[in-house]
């Protein structure tokens, strides 16, 4: 062994003077090679085939082994689709979860899955998420690991209520008949999406899904909502929501969807100073000054109540040039009020925003109101004067300002989106989006205040569901104090990781959005909010004794029964005992449901172990940063302090392969099914799940990921490669059986132990891919390692010996041994990925009982020991001079020359030894690994070489035991034509003339007779 004998080697350095004795190599010799590389044989595997037919030759081509295989080079069409089918029936996929679940495992992976809404067809966004969670988890179960995937679906919420409902809306209806069609609607969807998910090949426990409509899991939903209101966290306010028009109810931020292409009607209007502020009295001729403000949503001028400004801003009454009018901006703001004006602006006084304090402005449209002026911090001088139009009412900003100073918070807007009583009559009943804008411009022109107006096209928040636009405004819901909750997540987020990091700035910036959580929903189809309502006051009856007792009827009935079951069942006399309260008769029974964000963010109390209760990961789209990435993690740290993950892994959007997000109007949509099984035009083919499951594999997933008949084309092409390499190893293993005919590695050919060492570096990169959720790494790592180390070079190599040596030959044997490890090993790699391929292929593949799966027989298995000293050093010096070798008779035949290495007394020399005892060989592994002729190794360059030798020199860095030694080796080579012949049998040029065999075929050829 080398580094045995590294000492030795140091010593006898100065002593080498001529070349060493047989036997001294640095690497222990391997067995007498018999024989050397095929000739002509190209990089690919399906080529060169000895003992070429005609002209008498085809007499030699029973002895040649050439590759036998069942395994079909290519499927296409239905023959493709069936044997996919037939895989999953054969390799028991249906059974894999619960074969894997109830086997004995050391360690568990849990990957909790986020719920998709039950609300349509499958569509390639599902594909992309599902697919990459089903890599990760096969992957988890073939190394040995208990697999957690319970798969789930979001059942509740308005988009399947409406769907549901379809036209005939919720007119006449019953909260009870809503829920059946609701209910009727979802079962249908979930039915749909997991009939596909299967055909995918998703690996889950299809039997125990969970859902969001279950009465078990809005049990352990209700719990979770117990807990968080004993904790003071969920409580009744009136304050400014996110409100729908088009929906009639409350939404959360997760719920909105912001259109940047919105186009408002902004306006710069004028409030006149009625009283002006006491530290600037004194200034001289500031009598009619009007303070200026800016606002994309003229409707809610009148609800104002305040104007803000910046306490720390400079401020400035300009006076116009072109009407000698007197307006109060923020000094930072005039030369933009200039040129949008056009006109001068000239400074008549400037002082801080801090001696605003105490000014007071009359309504423009409301002569007998009186606004003060405030400071605030939210003012901010990027966009209209510095001064801002403050109506608590309509907006969350505006309301910490109302809060702070008891302002009046009146709604003048109703649940249509319409102006109420309170907006006047002139208002009243008119659209605030439409024609209620209109009114309010025109009657600020009407009183002279309205200065400028524009069309301002800017990001506006959008109901997700009906795609139409949302106003700001008050009602009586429920929250969750997520401010109180904030610095515990962020200190739960610390110790989760985030793939790709940079989404945890998105993770945090979306939390410190979020200063409250509305959680109530003016619906039917939820789950309801547990609390009953006293008939007079209105007081809410809610406690932990309430809360539970509905929570075990839901358990055992399904949420329906609030509707079904009277009151006394819902609230009985021991419950209302318990809770100090009147009797049954006082209180009705609330009519909100909760966010479906809560549903879903509750999901961890229901369905992961009690161990832990924490999974591995989380893998969602980045649209879930704000949703149930959010919601699970402020449910958990509310109830638990603690996240509900240990990973959160932040995958893109499917997109076309232009980039456009998919819809019906544009025909770019993509369905998986028209995928897999094809469509009526015959330019869409039926491409099978392996191909959808390996363009998630090969896409980047952190970012926008593309798909279209390029990328689809492009995996089928992969994938068909591929196949080709499989049934080039299959083919060639055919009469081997690992368990009785493998080599051990210590007695193989240099060049096959080399090959273990690079088969297990492989399988290191590929494990490493995998953990780190990076399939599109594992496929860069496969399609590298099978071109370049294999097709390349190693198949090219061996050709000869696996076709033209003896069938039972240790060299032939070797060999194989190798091809059935690599065979093995770039399976299982693939496994995760290419499930049915994977399995097809070990359905051919030798060493193993009948039906045995590979599913059910671990990962790659690769050994330490395939990494011997001076191994790597000894192949790569020999492919240093190779390629020295190639590259000195481009795009010749090297099998037609002879070969001379001259190499000085040294390291390499001695390493060279080791793949050639004899000066000159036809059949070493150093000419196997030349593909060449015949080799002469030597000290020097004979001074007798033919004059059309063609010279070349190199060098080799020889690193050894991390760079303790290291020695820089010169080498020559003379490359000359051979003046052997071609064999007839192995067309190798080492036959005495072209009608004879060479003495390695005339041996082979007469042992068969």
């Amino acid at each position: 062994m080398l580094l045995c004998r590294i000492s030795l080697v140091s010593q006898t350095l100065p002593r080498w003077g001529r070349r060493s004795q047989r036997g001294g190599g640095l690497l222990l010799r391997a067995v007498s090679f018999s024989s050397s590389r095929c000739h002509g044989v190209s990089s690919g595997e399906g080529s060169a085939q000895p003992a070429e037919s005609g002209s008498g030759q085809g007499q030699y081509r029973d002895t040649v082994l050439l590759p036998k295989t069942d395994f079909p080079m290519k499927l296409t069409g239905q023959k493709l689709l069936d044997k996919e089918l037939e895989i999953q029936q054969d390799c028991k996929f249906a059974d894999l979860y619960s074969w894997q679940r109830e086997r004995k495992a050391k360690k568990e992976f849990c990957l909790h899955d986020g719920p998709p809404y039950a609300n349509g067809d499958p569509h390639v966004g599902h594909a992309l998420n599902k697919i990459l969670k089903d890599i990760r988890n096969r992957f988890e179960m073939l190394r040995g690991r208990q697999v957690h995937y319970v798969p789930g679906w979001d059942c509740h919420g308005l988009p399947i209520e409406l769907k549901a409902l379809g036209e005939l809306g919720t007119s006449g209806l019953s909260p009870l008949q809503i829920r059946q069609k609701a209910r009727e609607f979802a079962e249908g969807a979930i039915a749909r999406q997991m009939a596909a998910f299967q055909r995918w090949g998703v690996m889950a426990d299809w039997d125990q899904c969970y859902y969001t409509f279950d009465g078990a899991y809005e049990a352990a939903q209700l719990k979770v909502f117990q807990e968080m209101h004993s904790k003071g966290l969920i409580y009744q306010d009136y304050k400014p929501v996110f409100w729908s028009p088009s929906s009639r109810t409350a939404l959360a931020e997760a719920e909105l969807e912001y259109n940047a292409e919105h186009v408002s009607r902004a306006i710069y209007t004028t409030f006149p100073l009625a009283t002006l502020p006491p530290n600037i009295t004194k200034e001289a001729g500031l009598d009619s000054v009007s303070v200026l403000v800016w606002t994309t949503q003229p409707w809610t001028i009148p609800a104002n109540q305040a104007i803000c400004y910046m306490p720390n801003a400079q401020y400035s009454v300009v006076k116009r040039l072109d009407n000698s009018e007197l307006l109060l901006v923020a000094t930072e703001r005039t030369a933009n009020m200039a040129a949008l004006l056009g006109t001068e602006l000239e400074v008549v006084s400037t002082f801080t925003g801090s001696q605003l304090e105490g000014g007071i402005c009359k309504h423009p449209t409301i002569p007998s109101k009186e606004v003060p002026l405030l400071p605030a911090n939210h003012v901010t001088m990027a966009k209209g004067t510095g001064l801002v139009h403050t109506a608590p009412a309509h907006g969350m900003e505006d309301y910490s300002v109302a809060s702070q100073f008891k302002l009046s918070v009146d709604c003048i807007v109703n649940e249509d989106g319409k102006f109420t009583e309170l907006a006047g009559p002139e208002l009243h009943n008119l659209s605030v989006m439409n024609e209620g804008t209109d009114r309010v411009i025109s009657m600020l022109k009407e009183c002279g205040s309205l200065v400028k107006e524009e069309r301002c096209v800017h990001s506006y928040p959008y109901d997700w569901r009906t795609k139409q636009p949302v106003v700001i405004r008050p009602s009586k819901q429920w929250f969750i104090n997520t401010a109180s909750l904030k610095d515990k997540a962020k200190e739960a987020l610390q110790k989760v990781r985030v793939l790709p990091e940079s989404a945890r700035s998105s993770l945090l910036a979306m939390l410190d959005r979020r200063t409250y959580w509305c959680i109530s929903r003016q619906r039917s189809w939820g789950v309801p909010i547990p609390v009953f309502y006293h008939r007079e006051t209105g007081e809410a009856l809610i406690n932990k004794h309430t809360v539970s007792h509905v929570a075990q009827l839901f358990k055992e009935k399904g949420s329906d029964c609030w509707w079904e079951l009277p009151i006394e069942t819902l609230l009985p006399a021991a419950v209302l005992k318990k809770s100090k309260a009147g009797p049954v008769g006082d209180y009705i029974r609330g009519e909100d449901v909760l966010d479906i964000w809560f549903d879903s963010g509750a999901s961890w109390a229901a369905v992961l172990e009690e161990s832990d209760s924490r999974a591995d990961a989380y893998v969602e789209g980045k649209d879930q940063i704000g949703g149930w990435f959010q919601s699970s993690l402020l449910t958990s740290v509310a109830v638990r302090n603690k996240a509900p993950y240990k990973s959160l892994v932040v995958h893109g959007f499917a997109v076309s392969e232009k980039g456009e997000k998919m819809s019906k109007s544009l025909g770019n949509v993509v369905d998986p099914d028209v995928v897999i099984n094809g469509g009526k035009d015959p330019s869409t083919p039926a491409f099978g799940a392996d191909v959808l499951r390996w363009w998630v594999a090969e896409s980047n997933v952190f970012s926008e990921v593309q798909i279209g008949p390029n990328a689809l084309n492009s995996a089928r092409d992969s994938i068909s490669k591929l196949r080709r390499t499989l049934k080039f190893l299959l083919g060639n293993v055919h009469s081997f059986d690992p368990r009785s005919q493998a080599v051990d590695p210590k007695e193989m050919h240099y060049i096959d132990q080399y090959m273990l060492h690079l088969l297990r570096e492989f399988s290191i990169k590929v494990t490493d891919a995998y953990s780190e959720f990076d399939p599109g790494r594992v496929i860069r790592v496969l399609q590298a390692f099978i071109s370049r180390d294999l097709s390349s070079f190693y198949f090219s190599i061996i050709k000869d010996r696996l076709y033209c040596d003896p069938e039972d030959s240790l060299g032939r044997r070797s060999c194989q041994t190798v091809l059935e490890e690599i065979l093995d090993g770039v399976t299982r790699s693939i496994a995760p990925i290419l499930p049915h391929l994977a399995e097809e292929v070990y359905l051919h593949a030798p060493g193993h009982d009948e039906g045995e799966t590979l599913f059910r027989s671990g990962w790659i298995k690769s050994s330490s020991v395939w990494r011997r000293p001076g191994l790597e050093e000894a192949v790569e010096g020999a492919c240093a001079i190779r390629d020295s070798f190639l590259s000195s008779i481009p795009g010749k035949n090297s099998a037609q020359y002879d070969l001379t290495i001259a190499i000085e007394p040294g390291l390499l020399f001695e390493l060279m030894e080791s793949l050639q005892e004899e000066p000159t060989s036809t059949s070493s592994q150093l000419c196997e690994l030349m593909m060449s002729s015949r080799v002469k190794l030597c000290s020097e360059l004979p001074r007798d070489l033919p004059s059309d030798a063609l010279l070349k020199h190199g060098t080799f860095l020889i690193n050894l035991e991390g760079g303790v030694i290291r020695e820089d080796s010169a080498y020559s080579i003379a490359v000359v034509p051979t003046s052997a012949a071609r064999c007839p049998r192995c067309r190798r040029f080492t036959a005495e003339s072209t009608d004879c065999l060479c003495p390695r075929c005339q041996t082979i050829v007469s042992q068969s007779q």
